[in-house]
């Protein structure tokens, strides 16, 4: 069985090594293991690093994202793909696991579309049209290429980046890779974590959501971040994935805490 993690920016800021010896442990005793990262305030470090202003865009659902041009391209490959990737694989391997750092690239694990255009709310608060650059919508995932490199290592570790289809490379969504990447090798579990304990609706958090279609309803009714994982989670329970977990990944031993009831569980009631 397979375990397919996420984890974006914040919660490797604010707790990489537990979240690292967590997954050590979970290889170690046997447990097979992708963990898809995210990394964008890193990525918006190191563009200033380099001259540049990360450009933040606001769409018209509310959602907000990282505009991708070709300069923030080449920022984007090495922070995700370089830095950021083989800190997190060599800590594995520090922590006694065979571990494989790869971006969506490599192999063609991950393909994707390039976005044509995309739509977003200007300066003035009116709705404009501006070229897609290089973000992608993910089409494929090479489930049999990623059974192969997990026979021979413990944990994949897989940055969110996709091969286009002329060949470009592309920044795609770090949840949705993920959630294909689970459905793709029918994952027992998918683990996202991020910076609150879960699903929080009228002032609470959820426990159990019982259904890809209750999460779809309920993704109407949260903040869009949380909006965007429900949205895969479900998708996801619909292409196989046995169960998604979304948990809280500054907790200690966060991986083990949502897997053993942490968080909201997002899971399809068996048929009466």
């Amino acid at each position: 069985m397979v375990i397919v993690v996420k984890a974006g920016g914040r919660v490797l800021a604010g707790n990489l090594d537990g979240l690292l010896d967590d997954i050590a442990r979970l290889a170690r005793g046997g447990g097979k293991l992708v963990f898809v990262h995210g990394g964008g305030d890193m990525v918006s470090e190191y563009t200033r690093r380099m001259g540049l202003e990360p450009r933040i865009l606001v769409h018209p659902s509310g959602l907000r994202s990282r505009y991708t041009g070709p300069e923030e391209l080449e920022v984007y490959i090495m922070v995700m793909a370089g830095l950021l990737n083989k800190r997190i694989t060599a800590g594995l391997i520090a922590r006694g696991v065979q571990a494989l750092g790869v971006s969506g690239v490599d192999l063609g694990l991950l393909r994707a579309e390039r976005k044509k255009r995309i739509i977003i709310v200007n300066e003035r608060g009116r709705k404009q049209a501006i070229p897609g650059g290089y973000t992608g919508r993910i089409t494929g995932v090479d489930g049999r290429a990623l059974g192969r490199l997990l026979r021979e290592a413990s944990v994949v570790t897989l940055s969110p980046l996709a091969l286009g289809m002329e060949g470009e490379l592309l920044n795609v969504d770090g949840d949705q890779a993920a959630s294909k990447t689970a459905a793709a090798l029918k994952a027992s579990s998918l683990v996202l974590l991020s910076d609150v304990p879960g699903v929080i609706l009228d002032d609470r958090v959820l426990d159990r959501i019982p259904s890809a279609e209750e999460a779809r309803r309920i993704a109407g009714l949260v903040g869009k971040g949380m909006n965007r994982k429900l949205l895969m989670a479900a998708e996801a329970l619909e292409n196989g994935v046995g169960r998604v977990v979304i948990a809280n990944g500054l907790a200690e031993n966060p991986v083990e805490s949502a897997l053993q009831g942490g968080g909201t569980l997002v899971e399809e009631e068996p048929r009466q």
